[in-house]
């Protein structure tokens, strides 16, 4: 990574109404950084992109997104981002080939060099032979390859990817996976993802942003903010009632936070090693069964409840 950063916004705010859905945030993405963006629903995640990507102008700030200002060279912004968003327009009586070269034509790429870039696009995404079906017959996965390859056409600088996975199979989430690291690590183009998976962001992010009430709550490598958590975590899958004991778990020194998860109980503590036989003594003593009980190191999902307050995967379910 070197250089002026890709992406640069400063006192970026966006109001509707009375209503202030991003405040005042400022950003910093390095050139050739892969940024993994979460927030829960309704923080200004979505708003923020939609900004960056000059699909929506700001109340206030502005941002610098390859070099241009999205506030007075928002043309030039888009010559020079792509943008592949969750919800594809695809056109369905069009072909994979078709619906590259429209896109070629739109940004005025001449035809022999709109020839010559779909190939290589060939060779960057997985689509095969079936650039040549029509898009009606894609799968899912397919879909998704067909509009990130859309939005490569014109070479951009910086590439924007809403959810790009979501709704996958594994195999396909995977392909994607791959090539995202691709784009990034042989092209070196900078990517802004947005995902709802966190081992996605985990996977694929240099750092990750997590935004709350529309201002950013914690930003760093997925291993910084794990370790600046500070704490284990002790799982306790347990059969029958536990809501009594959760008082009494809370009451063990040097555990900080106890939550209900389904048929598990999740318990945060400074030192888990020394904290797991007094949870597994006072789950008992409470008349609890535990199944098995299990000690590991923070995930992402702790920290975006850290951030938060709310886990990722229940804000997800709320949808």
């Amino acid at each position: 990574m070197s250089g002026s950063p890709a992406i640069q916004a400063n006192g970026l705010t966006r109001r509707f109404n009375d209503k202030t859905a991003v405040d005042a945030i400022d950003l910093s993405i390095e050139t050739g950084e892969i940024y993994g963006f979460l927030g829960p629903n309704g923080a200004g995640k979505s708003t923020t992109v939609r900004m960056l990507t000059t699909l929506l102008a700001p109340s206030d700030g502005d941002a610098i997104v390859a070099g241009h200002s999205i506030v007075r060279e928002p043309d030039d912004v888009r010559l020079n981002i792509g943008v592949a968003l969750q919800d594809a327009a695809l056109d369905p009586k069009q072909t994979g080939r078709e619906l590259l070269d429209m896109q070629g034509r739109l940004y005025g790429i001449p035809k022999q060099r709109r020839l010559e870039r779909v190939n290589e696009l060939l060779r960057l995404v997985d689509i095969g032979d079936a650039i040549d079906d029509f898009i009606r017959t894609y799968s899912g996965g397919m879909k998704r390859r067909l509009d990130l390859a859309a939005a490569l056409v014109h070479q951009p600088r910086v590439l924007f990817l809403d959810e790009p996975t979501t709704g996958l199979d594994p195999v396909s989430r995977s392909k994607v996976w791959d090539e995202v690291r691709f784009l990034n690590r042989e092209l070196g183009m900078t990517i802004f993802l947005t995902t709802q998976y966190l081992e996605e962001a985990d996977e694929l992010a240099d750092r990750v942003g997590i935004i709350n009430r529309g201002k950013i709550v914690a930003q760093g490598t997925p291993e910084e903010l794990k370790r600046a958590i500070g704490h284990d975590v002790i799982v306790a899958r347990v059969a029958g009632p536990s809501a009594s004991a959760l008082a009494s778990l809370n009451a063990i020194d040097g555990v900080t936070h106890v939550e209900l998860q389904g048929d598990e109980v999740v318990i945060s503590a400074e030192n888990g090693a020394a904290a797991i036989s007094p949870v597994a003594v006072t789950l008992s003593d409470a008349g609890v069964r535990v199944v098995d009980l299990t000690l590991r190191t923070p995930s992402l999902d702790d920290v975006f409840l850290h951030a938060t307050g709310n886990r990722m995967q229940a804000n997800e379910a709320a949808k």
